[in-house]
């Protein structure tokens, strides 16, 4: 005897339905391609919305963005009737634009289902299915889904502070960004993070890697590691890694730096926690710790972002204990069901590689960049793969900021990175991106810089 839930899948009604909406999104998405300034008749209302929202969340945003709702892959539709280049794609989260149809596919899936979130009592047969999926994927143990890349490195700490117990201090690079609660306040080497909170963990930081001195920087970060490690004797549970250090400006490291760090961490019984919540998928490969060869050495891994499920992978060694990893829901079922669709396509697509795309994107960008840098317009580029970065206006903050907002009135949606925020930074939806598509933006890049100049 056939599912209720499969003849409700299978009603023709159902799939006539799916072929119209994907046929109307196909349909109404044929105008967007290219930018288009906002309507002057919505200015003002539009204006009036930004104000309303800043009041009632108690702060500006950073960008005055507020979506419609639409797009085609990385043009976006802001409710001032304005389409815009998406760079940033809300800090990574959208890795394949706006609208796309395996996504809309999906959602209208997950629609189908009995319930919009899913958790700790409430797990369908799909939360199985993906769990099982990104396991393998990661060639790990275990994964444990969750709602955000904070609460994966917040479930990854418990869990190596559970199995080093009474050991409760954390290593992490210098720069680095971990995530904004209470905890990961502590660990983000950020000041202004933490301005009135109280510290409730001890961290300790190594100098990372600097691509312009990569033996003394590597011999370096071993020396202030051992010296750490001797002034506090097994008191470190585990090291944050971030392999790129994207709030930092998108410094990256390699394999000789990372397995020499990790191999005296392992000598003295730390674990190794790699923080992927941003790298994931947008290294030429698809973790970037397969990428740099460090599989041997990691013991528990967060990802997060690029429209997934979140998660904390861990190998067997690292399992808790019944009851220390839990939630009321790890995610909505729209979201776990976008997820396996990603993972399913990610897993086969052509991206990754030495003749991935996503490499030929980097380069194809890093060559406009490198240009640019020739003419000392800017400094750069910096970052891997989707990644992207690099240096306007040398570096000062507020001219760096007044570039990216005039970006974002010309038409592309790019960000900040660096410690004084004096970068721009980008991170590509790659499978919808093409080269046209950069080379457009980077003649609005190449034309703000040199008026700024005059």
């Amino acid at each position: 005897m056939s599912l209720f839930s499969e003849k409700f899948r299978n009603d023709p009604r159902v799939s006539k339905a799916r072929d119209l909406l994907q046929d109307a999104l196909k349909e109404n998405q044929k105008g967007l391609i290219g930018i288009r300034p906002p309507n002057l008749g919505l200015k003002q209302s539009y204006e009036q919305l930004l104000q309303r929202f800043a009041e009632l969340r108690g702060g500006n945003l950073w960008l005055p963005y507020l979506g419609s709702g639409f797009g085609q892959g990385p043009f976006v539709e802001l409710l001032d009737g304005s389409i815009k280049y998406d760079f940033i794609c809300g800090i990574g989260t959208h890795f394949f634009g706006h609208n796309h149809p395996m996504l809309l596919d999906a959602c209208l899936e997950a629609a189908l289902s009995d319930i919009v979130l899913q958790g700790h009592l409430q797990q369908n047969g799909d939360v199985a299915q993906l769990t099982a999926t990104m396991c393998q994927a990661a060639k790990m143990d275990h994964c444990f889904l969750t709602t955000s890349g904070a609460m994966a490195n917040e479930n990854a700490l418990k869990t190596a502070f559970q199995k080093h117990f009474p050991a409760n201090r954390i290593l992490a690079f210098e720069h680095c960004f971990a995530g904004r609660t209470l905890t990961l306040a502590q660990v983000t080497d950020k000041a202004s993070f933490r301005d009135g909170l109280p510290l409730n963990v001890g961290v300790d930081y190594i100098p990372f890697f600097d691509a312009n001195r990569p033996e003394e920087s590597t011999q370096k970060a071993l020396d202030v590691l051992k010296q750490i490690i001797s002034r506090y004797p097994k008191q470190h549970a585990v090291m944050l890694c971030e392999l790129v250090q994207g709030e930092n400006g998108f410094y990256t490291g390699c394999k000789e730096f990372f397995s020499a760090v990790m191999q005296l961490l392992k000598e003295n019984n730390i674990s190794i926690l790699i923080d992927e919540v941003q790298t994931f998928g947008r290294t030429p490969s698809l973790f970037a710790f397969h990428y740099y060869g460090l599989e041997a050495f990691a013991d528990i891994v967060t990802t997060g972002k690029l429209g997934l499920v979140c998660a904390t992978f861990f190998n067997k060694e690292h399992k808790p204990k019944t009851g220390l990893l839990s939630q009321t829901f790890i995610s909505s079922t729209a979201a776990i069901h976008c997820a396996q669709s990603i993972f399913t396509y990610l897993q086969s697509s052509p991206l990754y590689g030495p003749e991935g795309k996503i490499l030929k994107l980097f380069t194809h960008f890093s060559n406009r960049l490198s240009t640019l840098a020739k003419r000392n317009l800017v400094e750069g580029p910096f970052g891997i793969g989707s990644m992207i970065a690099f240096t306007p206006c040398r570096g000062n903050p507020d001219k760096v900021k007044k570039f990216i907002l005039r970006l974002f009135e010309e038409g592309v949606v790019g960000f900040v990175a660096g410690v004084h925020f004096q970068r721009v930074r980008f991170l590509l939806p790659a499978p919808v991106l093409e080269y046209s598509h950069i080379d457009a933006v980077m003649e609005i890049v190449e034309r703000i810089l040199i008026e700024e100049q005059q």
